[in-house]
């Protein structure tokens, strides 16, 4: 190698390993294990096999064989699952703290497992609102294997129950997975109640502190977002409830913005297109103002 070329690599290694600049020095640097994208797919994947048993993973070949084939996949995710955790608990932490114990990974890890079959319920309560609401869906099974609203709110429900357990990054990754395959961003935070269905998706944003009750839809675009964020006197962002709120049997339709901390009462109907930053009563019917029908010509109307 050229000496010149040696003295510009060893220049430009000095200027990468110092971390004093102000644009970049609040940047923590890792020297620990950290949560693995391509494991955190895999986990994803196999939980799949697990709640979808048959749709997902390899074949299988009949009842008597089921029993087998969740005991390897479940050690296999246990294994992974605890590795990651604790990977995920090193994430926060800086070099100087003392290094999280494998036992509270494990633990973890198991808690999680026993949530797996309210998760299978859940999201089986998630397909039949999807199916019944989607003339064009022939069966269940069409429901599970291709449906990418299915897809997000699976990764969603995984995420947010390992929230609830205190894992951190993790959650985020998993929606974020989501978020790239489907378009539908959900954030792990949000708490999302039984019977939820989006129709088509793509497009469609959830804050973190939305609050969704039972039997709601959503359409394609809409976004059940904030308004400005308020910030602290640090600067920071206030960690404040900032999404909305929709009771139940709530439906929204396409392209609809619904922002800030208000509530959308039960049995209401928000149309597509508008934008709503005030709380609606029970029954309410949100429309967006009619389009005004004119004849124009030459041109005169552009």
């Amino acid at each position: 190698m050229k000496i010149e070329t040696v003295e510009v690599l060893q220049k430009n290694i000095e200027l990468l390993t110092k971390n004093n600049l102000r644009e970049y020095e609040y940047i923590p640097q890792h020297y620990k294990a950290l949560p693995a994208l391509l494991t955190l797919h895999e986990i994803v994947e196999l939980l799949r096999a697990i709640i979808f048993p048959g749709y997902f993973g390899e074949v299988v070949v009949n009842s008597n064989t089921l029993e087998f084939h969740l005991g390897v996949k479940l050690e296999r995710l246990y294994n992974l699952l605890t590795e990651q955790i604790l990977n995920g608990l090193r994430f926060n932490s800086t070099n100087n703290e003392p290094d999280h114990s494998d036992t509270q990974a494990s633990e973890t890890a198991l808690k999680f497992i026993n949530k797996i079959p309210e998760l299978k319920r859940l999201l089986s309560t998630d397909i039949k609102a999807t199916f019944d609401g989607d003339p064009s869906a022939n069966t269940y099974g069409e429901v599970i294997f291709c449906y990418p609203s299915i897809r997000a709110v699976f990764n969603h429900r995984i995420a947010h129950e390992l929230l609830v357990l205190g894992v951190p990054v993790i959650p985020r990754v998993i929606s974020e997975l989501a978020h790239s395959e489907t378009g539908i961003d959900i954030h792990p935070g949000a708490q999302v109640g039984e019977y939820f269905s989006v129709d088509h998706g793509t497009g469609v944003v959830i804050g973190e502190t939305c609050i969704i009750g039972n039997h709601v839809r959503l359409y394609q675009g809409v976004t059940l977002g904030a308004v400005r964020v308020r910030m602290d006197e640090k600067g920071l962002p206030l960690k404040v409830p900032r999404h909305p709120i929709l009771e139940d049997n709530v439906v929204v339709y396409a392209n609809a913005s619904i922002l800030g901390r208000i509530t959308i009462g039960k049995d209401s109907t928000i149309g597509g297109n508008v934008w709503l930053t005030t709380s609606v009563p029970p029954g309410s019917r949100i429309m967006q103002q009619k389009a005004v029908v004119s004849s124009f010509y030459d041109g005169l109307g552009i």
